[in-house]
């Protein structure tokens, strides 16, 4: 006896989706290191220049946005005026800060692998 067609559509629709997500997970980890590397960059970049635009220039945080490069969009700047410091976040990848040291400009923090 031949199948619904209803249900040939849906095991194909199932098929397929599992299939999606196969290939769509296989190319994540394979671009992963890729993926975050570009991240804990663009989080330093963000930390280190946002810092000095911020604590050295005495500019505005949201200007300090006007001084990042293409791409990095997606960087969430925080600053914390009590210990002078400038947190750059890439959402789910990265994070990094960056403090001004009085005579050696903004540092950022050691990385913690």
């Amino acid at each position: 006896m031949a199948k619904p067609a209803r249900l040939v559509i849906k095991q194909a629709a199932l098929v397929l989706g599992a299939a999606l997500v196969l290939v769509g997970g296989g190319m994540l980890a394979w671009h992963w290191p890729r993926l975050s590397s570009d991240a804990l960059t663009a989080a330093s970049f963000g930390a280190r220049n946002a810092c000095a635009c911020r604590f050295i220039e005495g500019r505005d945080l949201k200007q300090c946005r006007d001084d990042f490069e293409p791409g990095m969009g997606p960087v969430m700047l925080s600053e914390d005026e009590a210990t002078k410091s400038v947190t750059a976040r890439f959402p789910l990848l990265a994070k990094q800060t960056a403090h001004l040291v009085p005579g050696a400009g903004c540092q950022l923090d050691k990385w913690s692998d």
